[in-house]
């Protein structure tokens, strides 16, 4: 919350109902225990809204190739905490809200996550290309993680090249991509994926909670101003 940094996270908490060896609800950005799920946006919701849910406002972010499934399910879990309003948006274009360039152009968003690796093409906000990896950090041999990723990354971004019909990926990579996700913040990876890529990269702000606060960050804008951004919510690749 703005003025108040993090209010809350249960993943953290000492009381928190996955201590031991209860599994996450959520893996690899899908929910699998919808039951586990929703008790923990109960938690989350009761220490940041309180009882009364009136006039609020919940964001969501998913991975960008998210399927309709996984964001309904998702939404209808949001809709049973009884806010006003949910908005949708893919953690790409949450990312690139808080680390990425105001103008309209080309921006190649590389999220390494966990338990996705994820590399984005946003032309105007909207997503024009994505690609998806169920692999991250966790995944990784500590000893090869950073060559393994670093290939991960190039490969996908390569596709993206190929298919490209209008020069945006050209465009983005002048730029240089903005990395986010745990994997930003290892120099072993940062430092190839630009060798490899030939560009400058720019590692987000704190890269491991660049999409949460990108997300804020529209919230915010939506509160301050009363309506949805212009960017699509949506999430869905055109």
């Amino acid at each position: 919350m703005p003025g108040h940094g993090l209010v809350t996270d249960p993943l953290l908490s000492s009381d928190s109902p996955l201590d031991g060896d209860a599994e996450r609800p959520v893996r690899r950005g899908r929910i699998v225990d919808p039951e586990a799920c929703g008790r923990l946006l109960g938690r989350i919701a009761d220490a940041a809204l309180g009882p009364d849910r009136t006039d609020s406002v919940i964001v969501l972010s998913h991975p960008v190739l998210a399927g309709a499934g996984h964001r309904n399910a998702a939404r209808e879990l949001l809709a049973g905490l009884g806010p006003t309003r949910v908005l949708v948006l893919s953690s790409a274009r949450a990312a690139a809200a808080h680390a990425g360039p105001r103008d309209a152009g080309p921006l190649l968003v590389v999220d390494m996550g966990a338990e996705l690796t994820e590399v984005t093409l946003l032309v105007g906000g909207r997503i024009a290309d994505a690609r998806q990896a169920e692999t991250g950090l966790s995944d990784l041999d500590p000893e090869t993680l950073p060559a393994t990723l670093v290939r991960t990354v190039v490969d996908m971004v390569m596709s993206m090249w190929r298919q490209d019909r209008h020069g945006a990926i050209r465009g983005a990579l002048r730029k240089g991509p903005v990395l986010a996700g745990g994997g930003a913040l290892r120099p072993d990876v940062t430092d190839r994926i630009a060798r490899c890529l030939g560009t400058p990269v720019r590692p987000a702000d704190d890269p491991s909670t660049t999409v949460v606060r990108g997300a804020g960050q529209i919230l915010s804008s939506v509160l301050r101003h009363g309506v949805t951004p212009a960017a699509s919510l949506s999430g869905r690749p055109r």
